[in-house]
């Protein structure tokens, strides 16, 4: 994906996360698909519940490291003071190791922006 495109996809997560109007936030059955496939096993949307990993309910805006009755967080991931928005959890999942360096998530990262804006549309649809 070109610089253009790369910006482009960047600024229409940011858009679906502001809430602003006209913008859906719907999630897709594909999008439920993605998280599913490269989250599902270690995260869930469901509101407290946690998995090997925080829930993602609610993650938009939340702080890192603060999910409610999450315990095993790195240092690294609590020390980290920037809230998550569609853009930072799409850099998120591209490289973890580079958005939060220390951290102790096993995902490697994925390149495939397609795969990641599904999962980001998904998280922020409020799932």
């Amino acid at each position: 994906m070109g610089r253009i495109a790369s910006l482009t996809l960047a600024a229409s997560l940011v858009a679906a996360g502001s809430g602003l109007p006209g913008v859906s936030t719907i999630a897709h059955a594909s999008d439920a698909s993605a998280f599913d496939q490269e989250c599902g096993d270690c995260h869930s949307v469901t509101p407290g519940k946690n998995k090997k990993g925080p829930s993602l309910a609610g993650v938009v805006g939340r702080k890192p490291g603060t999910a409610a009755g999450f315990a095993n967080y790195s240092a690294a991931m609590k020390a980290n003071a920037t809230p998550w928005s569609a853009a930072r959890i799409d850099a998120y999942i591209r490289n973890p190791k580079a958005v939060v360096p220390g951290g102790t998530m096993k995902y490697e990262g994925s390149a495939d922006d397609a795969l990641r804006a599904s999962i980001v549309s998904y998280l922020v649809s409020g799932r």
